[in-house]
């Protein structure tokens, strides 16, 4: 199940990001980082998490220089290098804000035509749900020649814990996810409902709920499987300058609670 787009061709390529060490995170959004030329910084930090076992001080982190007037922090946090599944290093992606737009472009290069059908348009945070007070993150129009004519809504998740290979969501207890799958639900039969994981770090080989962190979760993620939700756990691995497509990842067999 690897899509059309061979294996470690990158799906996003951006100018090299700056490496350094991490020092600490705090206050949710600020993480100090030593640069490689010994200078320490404090960079923004998307990741509003636990960050569970992708949050180690002394780690080795890559950020992006940007700049700006409108921005009160010119670095933002990336990447973190962790202990990868094989004892080998591997680098995961950590910025919560990205995967929306990594997974639009998974879609627009065909990666998930086999399981999606040929899509004609992409919409992002268009509002849906009860009284309409969610935004569904993409939002997927069938081309005339997919079978299957019926709206997408297509919910995506960062997903950076693992238990050994297998990649887990979420690592806390997550109401906003909770809802969103109850949501996803809400919109069968009359539409499709996909949850895609962002597995946003190469060494994983499939992907569970986090039941240990969120049993809540976990016992609406199979109440959606069961409702017909579709879930595509999608791999990626992260570089200092691009992002590259590793295939889909299956579900890991588990047992109900």
């Amino acid at each position: 199940m690897t899509g059309l787009l061979p294996l470690d061709m990158p799906l996003l390529e951006f100018e090299s990001l700056h490496e350094g060490v991490l020092i600490k995170r705090y206050k949710r959004f600020l993480a100090d980082i030593e640069l490689s030329n010994g200078e320490v910084v404090t960079a923004h930090c998307a990741n509003t998490g636990p960050m569970t076992g992708v949050l180690i001080p002394g780690q080795r982190v890559r950020l992006r220089h940007a700049p700006s007037p409108k921005r009160k922090l010119a670095w933002t946090w990336e990447q973190a290098e962790v202990p990868g599944a094989d004892g080998q290093p591997c680098w995961a992606g950590i910025n919560t804000a990205l995967p929306n737009r990594l997974i639009r472009a998974t879609i627009e290069a065909g990666c998930l035509s086999e399981q999606l059908g040929a899509i004609s348009n992409i919409r992002a945070e268009v509002p849906y749900g009860t009284n309409r007070r969610s935004r569904i993150d993409l939002l997927l129009t069938p081309a005339e020649s997919n079978p299957d004519q019926r709206l997408i809504y297509l919910e995506v998740k960062n997903t950076t814990w693992t238990d050994g290979t297998t990649a887990l969501f979420p690592d806390t207890v997550t109401e906003r996810g909770q809802k969103h799958l109850v949501e996803l639900m809400g919109v069968i039969p009359e539409a499709r409902a996909v949850l895609v994981p962002c597995l946003s770090r190469p060494d994983v080989m499939d992907f569970a709920p986090g039941d240990a962190a969120d049993p809540r979760y976990g016992s609406l993620f199979r109440d959606a499987l069961d409702a017909g939700v579709e879930v595509l756990p999608c791999c990626f691995r992260y570089q200092s300058n691009e992002i590259s497509w590793q295939g889909l990842r299956p579900l890991k067999k588990f047992q109900n609670l």
